[in-house]
């Protein structure tokens, strides 16, 4: 492996490793909120947003998706994907520090949030 390579592998560990703290923060923060009756009823509340508006566009989606219209869009969106993808590679990699940084952020402002909500 090349030293570039090395490098670009051990920043995707660490964006991955980022991301695994920020989603134990995450589950600290709802486990935390889920601890008051009221934060309580608040996550249900959210949840049950969550679980309708996914239900809404999983429908929404099956019945778009049998219309000869939809069936010429996806050729259509393949072809425009295979080109975004293309492009995309290049953007994602020059995007890998910005990402790995807001990421850091984002973990350690939750970690106040969960700070300040424990106390």
């Amino acid at each position: 492996m090349t030293g570039e390579q090395e490098v670009v592998s051990e920043t995707w560990r660490e964006v991955g490793d980022q991301f695994r703290a920020l989603g134990e923060s995450l589950a600290t923060a709802f486990h935390t909120a889920w601890e008051s009756e009221e934060n309580r009823q608040h996550v249900q509340d959210m949840r049950d947003g969550l679980e309708a508006m996914a239900s809404e566009i999983h429908q929404a989606t099956q019945e778009a998706s049998t219309t000869p219209e939809a069936q010429r869009m996806c050729g259509e969106v393949e072809k425009a994907a295979e080109s975004a993808r293309a492009a995309g590679e290049q953007a994602w990699q020059e995007a890998q520090p910005h990402l790995l940084s807001a990421l850091r952020r984002v973990n350690a402002e939750l970690q106040k949030m969960v700070s300040r909500m424990e106390q």
